[in-house]
């Protein structure tokens, strides 16, 4: 590497800084300095490099193709520092391991196996975060993810942990034993999909249907969903892996199942993990290898 060729550090942070904030004065306060320092060292940069970095003809200073380009390179190196420096220095230890994931899978897949983790790791702290949204896998946030997809998750690495295929179901006091040609044919039903997703309409459009809306459609967490499809409150969308020992039971019925997507995949940024998060990653990852093999 030539490294009388690399701009100064301090330009590259204000750039990164000014990425992260969107704002000079926020990237100044995040930096303890002026929001004209920040300016001033973005404008180095570009003098250095010979490229206008930030589209200042705009209301908003969208960055330009050369100032995207640089913004995936040095934000990903600076994450990576900081992780390594915070794993070194031990500033992290306290903080607990955060891992975030949807209502169904904390409910129905991690909560009933955490006690095993919990006895032989007593000493490390969780924060368990059950929500559908896709939070930010920023450093100093959360450590790791579990998100249900094909597992392409840009500037993310990912390991399928669950294969499962979304599935319709209900209870058979519900709709009955007769034969469904088509999930449209399910549309005189009341509808329910976890909330913060729209699975039910779009599983629906697939095969050219939409919901009836006199039927109404609840969007509520995972886990509560199960149970009210269990007591035949409506047809729920849902990933099969948690609802296997119900059709197996009887309690409810598959109708119908997509496999397009793979399942649950555990979510992580590039680069080193904190030590007590790599504990629980490992066990995450045992715990399913070990279901799957049954």
């Amino acid at each position: 590497m030539d490294w009388m060729a690399m701009p100064p550090l301090t330009a590259l942070r204000a750039f990164a800084a000014y990425c992260e904030t969107g704002s000079m004065s926020a990237a100044g306060a995040r930096l303890n300095v002026s929001h004209a320092a920040v300016s001033q060292q973005i404008r180095a940069l570009e003098q250095h490099l010979g490229q206008t970095l930030i589209d200042r003809g705009g209301a908003r200073g969208d960055l330009t193709e050369a100032g995207d380009v640089l913004a995936d390179a040095v934000q990903g190196g600076f994450e990576r520092i900081y992780r390594a420096v915070s794993e070194l220095t031990g500033a992290d230890a306290e903080r607990p391991v955060q891992i975030t994931t949807t209502p169904a899978f904390a409910a129905n897949w991690l909560m009933p196996r955490l006690g095993g983790f919990r006895a032989k790791n007593p000493g490390v702290s969780l924060m368990i975060d059950p929500s559908p949204e896709l939070r930010s896998m920023r450093p100093g946030g959360f450590d790791m993810a579990v998100r249900y997809g094909s597992g392409s998750w840009p500037g993310l690495e990912a390991e399928l942990l669950v294969r499962t295929p979304i599935v319709i179901v209900a209870a058979p006091g519900l709709v009955g034993e007769g034969v469904f040609e088509s999930p449209g044919d399910l549309t005189r039903f009341h509808w329910m999909q976890e909330i913060g997703t729209n699975e039910a309409s779009e599983y629906l459009e697939r095969f050219g249907a939409v919901l009836d809306r006199a039927k109404g459609l609840t969007s509520l967490p995972g886990n509560l969903m199960i149970e009210a499809a269990r007591e035949g409150q409506g047809v729920a969308v849902t990933a099969g892996a948690f609802v296997e020992a119900d059709i197996a039971a009887g309690r409810l019925r598959l109708l119908f199942e997509d496999r397009r997507k793979k399942g649950y995949f555990i979510v992580t940024r590039p680069g080193p993990m904190r030590a007590d998060a790599r504990k629980l990653h490992r066990w995450i990852r045992a715990q399913a290898a070990e279901a799957a093999a049954g």
